[in-house]
């Protein structure tokens, strides 16, 4: 079964998201790699996925760029 770029980054921010620093750095690149339509996507999953995690909350911040 064929992975896309977006569950593929989703995976990686998950797996990363012990660690601040190493989170937003991850989502960086995740936005500069996917399609518009896909980045819309990953923005509604990582605000209900930051919701109970409030040391990543900043993350959101990349979103409006």
């Amino acid at each position: 079964m064929k992975r896309t770029m977006l569950e593929y980054s989703k995976t990686v921010l998950q797996k990363v998201s012990f660690d601040a620093k190493l989170f937003y750095k991850e989502l960086k690149k995740a936005l500069e790699r996917l399609l518009p339509e896909e980045v819309a996507e990953l923005k509604v999953w990582l605000e209900s996925f930051v919701d109970d995690k409030p040391e990543l909350r900043p993350s959101l911040m990349y979103l409006n760029k």
